[in-house]
């Protein structure tokens, strides 16, 4: 089996369900601004412009998760796991008015993963 990329806990699954119940289809994007855009945000699916400065990492949930490239470069050697955590965010991110938000642990990928990620990275270069 390929290694994902992106992946989420139980609990960012349980909010993603409520959001998709609540907005219909999502789509998640990560910048790597500073404070609040370096976190990943929670969009109905189209609402974000994604364009050649964006990789698509995969799906979690049959949600897209995009990063910027830049951050990518940074991020390519590690697995992303979505999570939430009680609190308020000052970001747009869907998930915001419910008291949560949503945030990024990862762990860097041995050497035998890095040979069987995924190849479904779009716009990486």
């Amino acid at each position: 089996m390929p290694i994902p990329r992106v992946t989420a806990t139980p609990a960012a699954l349980e909010l993603i369900a409520r959001l998709q119940e609540l907005h219909g289809p999502l789509m998640f994007h990560q910048s790597g601004g500073c404070c609040d855009g370096s976190q990943p945000m929670c969009f109905t699916n189209g609402e974000f412009r994604t364009g050649g400065s964006d990789v698509l990492l995969g799906h979690i949930a049959g949600t897209p998760f995009y990063m910027g490239r830049d951050q990518f470069e940074y991020w390519k050697h590690t697995q992303l796991i979505l999570d939430v955590t009680p609190g308020r965010g000052s970001s747009f991110s869907l998930e915001i008015p419910l008291g949560v938000r949503f945030l990024i642990r990862s762990r860097v990928f041995t050497e035998e993963e890095l040979g069987d990620l995924e190849s479904s990275v779009v716009g990486e270069s």
